[in-house]
């Protein structure tokens, strides 16, 4: 039977439990206002390594190893891994799962990361292809400086739009277990570029990436804003959340009542001094794998549209004056495993 609504959505008649989530986050974000719902917080930032970016696999490790405990599960029991995050050739990734002898699939959607690993692992456990597949992600602010802006030995200036990369991992497991909360639609994005090519402004990349996925997922679905408690982006920042709310606005829909953005969440702005936000992989999975999956189960949501954003450029494309592709997938969490609209 056919399972795809509209061009770009999927929805599982058997929608896939998430069973467990796990976080793992620096001090900063700690000391943020969702503090209370990671797991476990590391207060050095190489996390006892030698290098940042050996302290971001650990993350992703310990966030992975920490979901399974959780779950119950011993390695043997994980069919597939999906994982990603934004060091070069996905090697932070590569490193933290190297010695779990799970079937590997690494991922690069930047920022999207989360949802799109949470996207395909749901597919392969509706397809029968796996029962228990963990998906994941990471991010290091050292890490992520020294790679796509400049040393921190350097102290360059940071400009008013640009965001603040989380140092934390998110893990979930998602499995065939019939127990709320459900994965039960999937809205694959689109590749948006408008030709923003200044790298300190992810927000306003990203922005027309997560418009394109939102229209889609109501044009396909048949679903309406107020048919949400939550519409949350990950990571678009203040920026980028009112420049989404403007496009939406003009292509009829105004989602404000409802709408959230992970990076102007995971820390206070004005305390913390992030500019114009959170941002990197970490960023949502921590907030979706700490204080979304708590709400969830609490009660306090029973149907959230999880949006992860990313830029998709590297290193050298912004060098070279090349605007920056992005893209945004779309995932609907329900408390509830019926049908669709």
């Amino acid at each position: 039977m056919k399972k795809r609504l509209g061009t770009q959505t999927i929805y599982f008649e058997n929608p896939p439990s998430i069973t467990a989530c796990a976080t793992v986050v620096g001090k900063k974000e700690s000391e943020g206002p969702l503090g209370s719902y990671f797991d476990t917080v590391i207060e050095d930032g190489l996390y006892g390594e030698k290098s940042w970016e050996k302290a971001e696999s650990k993350l992703m490790r310990t966030a992975i190893s920490h979901v399974m405990h959780k779950a119950g599960l011993n390695f043997e029991d994980v069919h597939y891994l999906f994982a990603g995050d934004l060091l070069n050739q996905c090697s932070g990734s590569h490193f933290a799962v190297r010695a779990f002898a799970v079937p590997f699939f690494g991922l690069y959607g930047a920022c999207s990361t989360m949802a799109e690993s949470m996207s395909l692992a749901a597919m392969a456990i509706d397809g029968g292809f796996a029962e228990k597949v963990i998906a994941s992600t990471s991010s290091h602010f050292c890490s992520a400086e020294k790679q796509f802006r400049l040393p921190l030995e350097y102290g360059g200036q940071r400009t008013p739009t640009a965001q603040w990369t989380c140092t934390g991992s998110g893990a979930a497991v998602i499995s065939d277990h019939l127990m709320p909360p459900y994965i039960t639609h999937v809205t694959t994005g689109k590749i948006i570029d408008l030709g923003v090519t200044d790298a300190n402004n992810m927000g306003a990349a990203m922005a027309p990436a997560a418009a394109d996925t939102i229209a889609a997922h109501f044009n396909d679905t048949g679903f309406c804003p107020t048919d949400y408690d939550l519409i949350i982006t990950g990571d678009l920042g203040f920026i980028g959340k009112d420049i989404l709310k403007d496009l939406l606005k003009r292509a009829g829909l105004d989602i404000s009542p409802v709408q959230e953005d992970c990076g102007c969440i995971l820390y206070d702005k004005d305390a913390q001094d992030v500019h114009s936000g959170g941002s990197g992989c970490g960023c949502s999975a921590v907030t979706f794998c700490g204080k979304l999956m708590n709400d969830l189960r609490c009660g306090i949501y029973s149907n959230i549209l999880f949006i992860a954003t990313g830029a998709l450029m590297n290193t050298l494309t912004c060098q070279q004056g090349e605007s920056i592709p992005c893209i945004a997938h779309a995932v609907r969490i329900s408390t509830k495993a019926g049908g669709h609209a």
